[in-house]
């Protein structure tokens, strides 16, 4: 009878044994990857807060748009870009001293009469967005592709381990066994995987507590706090645009900012941004499946297909 009843077991392997095998599987595997997550999005590389500069943060903030945005807004503050009615910007004087790549960039393309919105499309913008978007993640502040490519591994482990589970609860099936309590353990795994595949976030942790700190030490800058912009000179403004948007430079030079079609952005401490002037809103970025069989529990060996 011990044979005829191990023949019947699927895969030869009792009920109950795969599914304690199973389930101490899958809450190793979403610990540890968890773990591997955490560790990876931790940023514990980065610098200081006080050590990002202004186009760095605007990038942490909102991407390449505010990174661009922060740029533009220092150079008309001192002078360097203009705009024609049309929306071309024009190069009204030379560069001022201490400029970055990307501001170097952007007074290049306002030299050949780009407007605001082509900026980031241009070649030279593009080429200095890149350089600020690989110094991020060198930093440990940005999650780049390779980071990205490591945060899979966990998920792409859960994933092999759900298919054993299917394939278990198929077998099953196809041999009468009950395999509900499998069942229950696979959405549950179904759902931790599907959320680590697609939340991916942007920045590490690192960066979002360098923007908090940042936020608090410039709370003054905070369109609400009715800033003097001329006070706290271009790094100022540059700043003010990188944490709480493109609103600072339509409340400092309205016109500016209407002539050349930038669109009205407030950032929230969260990193989304409200639109308004004919501008969208952008953000700083979720199956189970079904079973059946019949009734019975751990006593009866058929738990677990």
């Amino acid at each position: 009878m011990t044979d005829l009843a191990a023949d019947f077991d699927t895969w030869g392997i009792p009920s109950r044994t795969f599914l304690v095998f199973y389930l101490v599987a899958t809450v190793v595997l979403v610990i540890g990857a968890l773990v591997h997550r955490r560790s990876l999005l931790s940023g514990r590389t980065a610098p200081p807060a006080d050590q990002l500069g202004p186009q760095q943060v605007a990038y942490l903030n909102g991407g390449e748009d505010l990174a661009v945005w922060s740029s533009l807004s220092s150079l008309r503050s001192q002078g360097a870009i203009g705009v024609q009615t049309t929306g071309a910007l024009t190069a009204e004087g030379p560069l001022p001293a201490g400029v970055t790549p990307l501001d170097r960039a952007v007074h290049h393309a306002a030299s050949q009469h780009h407007s605001a919105r082509q900026l980031r499309q241009t070649e030279w913008v593009a080429r200095a967005l890149t350089e600020l978007r690989e110094g991020l993640d060198r930093h440990g502040l940005l999650v780049g592709s390779d980071r990205r490519a490591a945060l899979r591994l966990g998920p792409l482990l859960l994933a092999a381990l759900l298919a054993l589970g299917v394939a278990r609860i198929a077998a099953g099936l196809a041999n009468g066994r009950p395999v509900w309590y499998l069942v229950f353990i696979l959405c549950g795994l179904a759902a931790v995987t599907t959320v680590l595949f697609v939340w991916v976030p942007r920045r590490t942790r690192a960066a979002d507590l360098a923007i908090r700190r940042l936020r608090q030490r410039n709370h003054h800058l905070a369109p609400a706090s009715n800033p003097a912009h001329a006070v706290y000179g271009s790094a100022g403004l540059a700043m003010a645009v990188a944490l709480y948007g493109t609103a600072t430079i339509w409340a400092l030079d309205p016109t500016f900012a209407e002539q050349a079609e930038i669109q009205r952005k407030a950032m929230t401490p969260g990193g989304a941004t409200t639109s308004s002037c004919g501008g969208g809103s952008t953000a700083g970025a979720s199956g189970g499946s079904d079973g059946g069989g019949g009734g019975g529990g751990c006593g009866g060996g058929g738990c677990g297909g």
